[in-house]
């Protein structure tokens, strides 16, 4: 995967990725930064089970965002009604046969 100026070389053939990384560096101004941890705003955990991909950090900060800038509403009480209400006020029986 190529992205603007980010490369990720991923395969099972560690002497063919040396190979490839060596002419990169000799070609081209790069550098290696080791194991993959972040790309695209993925980050990645490497483990000898294999690679798990999460997006955590970013919905956390799209929350922290959003949130931050909301303001805090309580809901009105007499809109609130008690019981098995249907949407034109008819009453629905218990399904667990407790109620009246």
């Amino acid at each position: 995967m190529v992205y603007v100026n980010d490369i990720v070389i991923k395969g099972n053939d560690t002497t063919r990725i040396s190979q490839l990384k060596e002419h990169l560096f000799y070609h081209f101004q790069t550098k290696d930064l080791d194991y993959l941890k972040c790309f695209l705003g993925i980050e990645m955990d490497q483990s000898k089970e294999g690679v798990v991909a999460s997006q955590r950090k970013y919905v956390l900060g799209i929350l922290e965002t959003r949130l931050e800038n909301c303001k805090l509403v309580d809901s009105p009480k007499d809109q609130i009604k008690k019981g098995n209400n249907g949407p034109r006020g008819e009453t629905f029986s218990d399904p667990r046969g407790i109620g009246g």
